[in-house]
This record gives structure tokens, C-alpha cells and sequence, in this order.
């Protein structure tokens, strides 16, 4: 690790600690040339999960866009941001899991919509209709038997 002080490559780790979320190593270091002390991270290098959309593009997998789809499906229900924020998380784990470089953009949709279908019903139907385009109102009650019949 060169010293970014004096530029010099010649250093020693006094102390190491785990992150937050121990997906990270602080090391403290001292430079043996001048001394001074400086922190340095270490992760692991994320490979990114690619999705392939309908339409047959790649793009790397966004919680950002996963967290807006929620957010808009769990509005004005008793589901909290932190219960968002942990679904995103077990979702993004289970898709490392998988060990495919590539996953599509419909096995993501079904996982999403098999937790939702738990959490909370109305969440649930909300999704579903973005995200299986419903055309009209025989749609939602299709969908809404079929989630009374598994009830």
C-alpha cells in the first residue's frame, strides 16, 4: 500500500477491525520511511449481476430501481423502510447466491412478487399489476381470486 503522504510503499498494519456489516477491513498502517499513519479499506470486489430484460438488454441489476418499485407498492401500508431496505438485501443475496452471472429480469419479478405475496396483500396486488401489466379491471380480479383461493 503506498503511503499517501510520502509515497513510499514500505508499511505496517498496526491494527485491523471489521466493518459495520463485516464486509469491510479498516486497517490502520504505518509508514516505516515517515512514520505517519493512514487507513485503508478493503472489500471484496463485487462481480455485478447482470439482468436480462424483456426486450432481450443487459443491465446491471439497480436496487435503487427495485427500491422505487416497493416504495410505490408499500405506500400508505404498515410496512417500514427498514423492512424494505432488509427485502432488498435478502433479494440482492439470493440473486448472489444463484452464482449466474446472468439472471433475468422475470425470476427477480417472482421473487419479489413471492415476498410481497407474504407481506402484505394489497403491496402485493399493487406490484403485480405494474409488473404484470394489467390491461384491465378483469386482471385485478383474476389476480385477486387467486390470492383469496391461497389465503
Amino acid at each position: 500500500m503506498k503511503c499517501p503522504f510520502c509515497g513510499e510503499i514500505d508499511n505496517k498494519v498496526i491494527d485491523s477491525r471489521l466493518g459495520k456489516d463485516a464486509s469491510v477491513v479498516r486497517r490502520r498502517r504505518e509508514c516505516l520511511p515517515c512514520t505517519r499513519r493512514f487507513t485503508t479499506y478493503e472489500h471484496i470486489e463485487d462481480i455485478p449481476i447482470m439482468i436480462i430484460k424483456k426486450d432481450g438488454r443487459r443491465e446491471v441489476f439497480n436496487r435503487d430501481k427495485v427500491r422505487t418499485g416497493l416504495k410505490k407498492a408499500c405506500e400508505k401500508r404498515p410496512i417500514s423502510m427498514v423492512l424494505i431496505e432488509e427485502f432488498i438485501d435478502e433479494l440482492e443475496r439470493d440473486l448472489r447466491e444463484i452464482g449466474e452471472k446472468e439472471i433475468s429480469a422475470h425470476m427477480i419479478g417472482e421473487k419479489i412478487m413471492e415476498k410481497l405475496h407474504e407481506l402484505d396483500a394489497v403491496a402485493y396486488v399493487r406490484f403485480a399489476s405494474v409488473y404484470r401489466e394489467f390491461k384491465d379491471v378483469n386482471d385485478f380480479v383474476d389476480e385477486l381470486k387467486s390470492l383469496l383461493t391461497d389465503r
